[in-house]
Formats: structure tokens, sequence, C-alpha cells
């Protein structure tokens, strides 16, 4: 392995962080333009799901498999090929004249982009051999995401309101390009050991199959019914090919995802908090996305620029959250995000059809603006400990995966218990009022685990 300066090391990290903002960025990348890609295109709802879903299906099944071929083949090939595929599809994307194109272009750069996700993760773990270094990283890493999702958001917001949706898809394709040119030749090299490895491919369909389609069945249950087909079908096939998969793991000499591998109390906490972190960011953009839109009646501009304090405080966070984790641990971070991201979730359950911005909305984003940062840093850190060089993808690819599923299951299941209520509004609430005591209960539940010993010796280094 080759050893790099701080100077070069720390660029190669920047240009990797920025990349793997704009792979998570390209999901919420057309959410704002939705409704007049429907227009454009003629669209029923149908039709806009998959269009919705056509990018995190691929990205989200694909990354374990994209681990394993990180692992086998090496950080570097894996991630100039993942950029090349997500830098060409993003431009086909801009210059599709129908439906079914952007659809198939969607569908690529996702592929891209669970090549690229984990292979990025790797070649963090060869830039910084040392664990403190590396540790160090990684609470960085762990806000990187979020901050990318959310400026999707943003950006889409504020563009379209002035040009072309096809306009958005420029930055994948900038980043890309960028990526590709800036890091030729200041990648690092990394130790061969595991070049030994099968690929699963058994494992790795049924992986990416069943994710794709139990993931499939939660989004459709947000415009379908739960007996409806579409979401009963799906679901109840994709829970069947994933238990086939576990099933399958248990048998095969190099299995895809070892099951020893996420047995470590620290790498669980920090996978449930990377999980739950990502749904609690999706559902105040959801929630707050329909209620100013439909319920008070602002523009996509005006919704845009109201999530831009969400924004700064993640930046912010994210900055203070690094030096929390080398001062107190990762463990006891997550705890402290979880505990300040319930009470803003708490905030926002006052949310009412005539509720003010400034009193109630702001301080509610903020607080979970900042505790998610907090979470998100934490639990980057615990998901990564003690994984050697040669598992590097394989960790990258189960971060990631838990990353992605946690808008969909998290939105699925709380937005289930927003229909109980008749009231729209009122059903916004008890959302938030759920996800604030699921909160609760895991910051209990990550205090106990920062008292252990084996979760605080993996932050000892830093």
């Amino acid at each position: 392995m080759d050893s790099k300066g701080p100077s070069e090391a720390g660029f190669v990290f920047r240009v990797l962080a920025v990349v793997q903002a704009t792979l998570i960025f390209t999901i919420a990348l057309i959410m704002v333009p939705l409704p007049r890609l429907g227009l454009e295109f003629s669209l029923g709802s149908a039709e806009l799901l998959l269009l919705q879903v056509a990018y995190g299906l691929p990205f989200s099944g694909l990354l374990l498999f994209g681990g394993r071929l990180t692992d086998r083949f090496g950080g570097q090939r894996i991630f100039y090929i993942g950029l090349v595929v997500f830098g060409s599809a993003s431009l086909g994307a801009a210059l599709v004249p129908t439906f079914e194109l952007l659809v198939s272009m969607r569908f690529a750069q996702g592929v891209g982009a669970a090549l690229a996700a984990p292979a990025a993760m790797a070649l963090l773990r060869a830039l910084f051999p040392e664990p403190a270094a590396y540790g160090k990283a990684m609470a960085v890493w762990g806000g990187v995401s979020v901050l990318g999702a959310l400026l999707g958001f943003i950006a889409s917001g504020i563009v379209t309101t002035w040009f072309s949706w096809r306009w958005m898809f420029s930055v994948p394709v900038l980043v890309a390009v960028a990526a590709f040119m800036l890091t030729r030749g200041r990648l690092p090299k990394e130790r061969r050991e595991m070049r030994y490895l099968g690929l699963d491919p058994l494992g790795a369909i049924l992986a990416t199959l069943g994710i794709a389609l139990a993931s499939y069945g939660l989004i459709a249950s947000e415009n379908y019914t739960w007996s409806s087909g579409r979401v009963f079908g799906p679901l109840l096939v994709g829970i069947a090919l994933l238990v086939g998969f576990l099933m399958v793991e248990r048998r095969v000499r190099h299995p895809l995802l070892p099951p020893g591998f996420i047995r470590e109390p620290c790498r669980i906490a920090g996978l449930a908090g990377m999980l739950l972190a990502a749904a609690g960011s999706v559902l105040i953009e959801f929630i707050l996305t329909l209620y100013l839109q439909q319920v008070r009646g602002w523009s996509p501009l005006q919704v845009a620029l109201a999530f831009l304090p969400f924004a700064i405080t993640l930046v912010a966070a994210n900055h203070a959250a690094v030096s929390l984790v080398e001062r107190w641990g990762a463990a006891f971070v997550s705890c402290a995000g979880f505990a300040m991201a319930g009470i803003g979730l708490a905030v926002l359950t006052a949310i009412a059809h005539d509720t003010a911005y400034v009193s109630v909305l702001l301080p509610g984003q903020v607080l979970l603006a900042a505790g998610i940062s907090m979470i998100f840093s934490g639990s980057a850190v615990l998901s990564t400990t003690n994984v050697p060089q040669e598992q590097a993808g394989l960790a990258g690819g189960v971060m990631n995966t838990a990353m992605e599923l946690g808008p969909t299951v998290g939105l699925a299941v709380l937005m289930s218990v927003a229909a109980t209520q008749v009231d729209t509004i009122a059903g916004y609430s008890w959302a938030f009022g759920a996800a604030a005591l699921a909160y609760g209960v895991v910051a209990f539940l990550t205090l106990g685990l920062s008292r252990r010993k084996v979760c605080s010796a993996a932050v000892e280094a830093l």
C-alpha cells in the first residue's frame, strides 16, 4: 500500500466525499419537478412511481454486490467503472426524449452508484490506514450523504423554478467527469488478499431482487393500500427472496454477506443509526414539502429556501460532531444525537393548519438536523469499526444499504401511522410523534451501549 501525504490524502478525501454526496443528491434530483415531469410525459400515478424509484431500487439492491466486486477486483477499478456508468447515464437522462428512456437512464445511474459508493469507502480505508485517521474520516463521511440528499432537494426547487428539470442532471455529469480527472494517479493502491473470493452469483441475485422488490412494495404503500397487489405482492416476494438469501449465505464458501460481519454490537448500533437517521431526514422533507405546498400554498422555490436552515445546521453540526466523536466516543455522540433529534421531532408534533414557520417548524428542523448529523457521524464510525482493508468494500456496501433502506422502510411505517388519522395534518403530527418516540427509545439503548467496553474500545484510537 502506498502512503499519501496529508495534503494529498485530504484532497482525495474531498473529491471522494463530493462523489458520495452527489450519488445521494441524485436520488432527490427529480423529487420537486416530478409533477412537471408527469405533465410533460403525460404520466399516471403508476408511471410516476416507477420514475421515482428507478434510481433508488438498483442503487440499494446492488450495493452488496458492488461491495463484493470492490473487494474482488479493487476499489480503483470499480470506482472508475461506476463513475463512467453513472456519468454517462446522467448525460443520457438530460437528453432523453421519452419517459421510457428516462427510466432506463435513471436505472443505469443507480447501477453506477451501487458500484462507486462501496468502492469509494474502500479507497478511504486504503487512504487512511491508521485507525485514528480512518475513524476521523468516517466521522466526517457520515454527514456527507444526508447533506447531499438535502442539497438535491433544495437545488431542484431553485433550478426548476427558472430552468428545465434537465439541467439538474448536469451536476452528476460534471462531478463524475471532474472526479475521474482529478483522481487519476492519486488514488491509493490496495492490498490484494481477497482476490481469491468468488462472486456468489446466487446470493447477489437473491439480495438484489429481494431488496429491490421489498423496497418497491414499501414505496408503493405511499400511493396504494397495503392490501393492494402493487404493495403486498412485491413485498411478500421480496421478503421471501431475502429469507432465501440468508439461507444461501450460510452454505456457500464465500458468502456475499458473512453472517458474522454484522453481529458485533457496535456495528449493529452503527447500521441501525444510519437507517434511522436517514428515515428521519426524509420524513421531514416529505411531510413539510406536502404541508407547505398543499396546505400553506408555498411555491417550490419558497419550500426549497425553507430548508436552507436545515442544510446550514447539518454542515455546522457535522463539523462539531467530528470533535465530539474524538472526545466522547462514537456511541455517546450517536446517543446524544438521537436525544436531540427526538426533541426536534417532538417540537414538530405541534404542526397544525396554521403553524408558524419561525416558532415551530424552524426550531424543529434545526434540532432535528443537528441531531441527525451527530447520529450519522457516530454511526459511520461504529459501522466501520475493526473492518480490515480486505472487507472495506463489504463495509461500504452494508453501510450504504442501511442508509438507503432507511427512507424506504421508515417513511412507509411512519406514513402508515399518519394514515390512522382522518385529518391529514393530525396524521403528520402522529408521524412526527412516533418518530420522536422511536428516537427516544434508541437513545436510551445506545446510552447503554456507549458504556460497554466493546464499543468504547472502538474509538480509543481516536
